[in-house]
C-alpha cells in the first residue's frame, strides 16, 4: 500500500506519487546521451537540466520525431538537448495536490511533471502512468 502524503486539506500530494530521485539529462549533452538514458533506464521521458535547475524536458516521442527528420537524423552527432527539449519546463513542487496536478496535465496536454524543491532542483516525476495507479490503489 501506498503511503499517501496530505496537506492541510487532506488531498493527496505529488509527493506520494511520484517516482523519485529522476534521471536527468544536461541540456548540452549529445541527444544519443539522452536516448541511451531512456533505453537504459526505461523511461519515457527525461527532465532536462542546466546549472541544477529544470530548463526542459525531453520525451521519447521528441527523440523518435526528431529522428525521422532527415536533416537531423543525417546530423545526429551535432544535435544537443537543447535543441530538441520541450521549454519552459512544467514543474509542481511537491506539495502540490495531485488533482492540481492533474489538472495542470490536461489543460496542457502533457504527460509528466517534474517535482522540483524550492531551489527548482529535480525530485522526481509524476507521469500519467502514476495518476492511473492511484485509482487502481490498494483501496479500491
Amino acid at each position: 500500500m501506498m503511503e499517501t502524503i496530505t496537506g492541510t486539506d487532506d488531498q493527496p500530494r505529488v509527493g506520494s506519487l511520484m517516482s523519485a530521485g529522476p534521471v536527468v539529462v544536461d541540456a548540452d549533452a549529445p541527444a544519443g546521451e539522452a536516448e541511451r538514458l531512456i533505453k537504459t533506464f526505461r523511461v519515457s521521458g527525461l527532465p532536462v537540466i542546466s546549472g541544477g535547475e529544470v530548463v526542459g524536458v525531453l520525451s521519447q516521442t521528441d527523440l523518435v520525431v526528431a529522428r525521422s527528420g532527415p536533416m537531423i537524423s543525417a546530423n545526429w552527432d551535432r544535435v544537443r538537448v537543447r535543441h530538441l527539449m520541450s521549454k519552459p519546463p512544467i514543474t509542481v513542487h511537491l506539495g502540490t495536490s495531485v488533482q492540481r496536478a492533474a489538472e495542470l496535465m490536461v489543460k496542457r496536454h502533457i504527460h509528466r511533471l517534474v517535482v522540483v524543491d524550492d531551489e527548482g532542483a529535480p525530485l522526481g516525476v509524476l507521469s500519467s502512468l502514476d495518476l492511473l495507479k492511484l485509482l487502481v490503489s490498494d483501496d479500491s
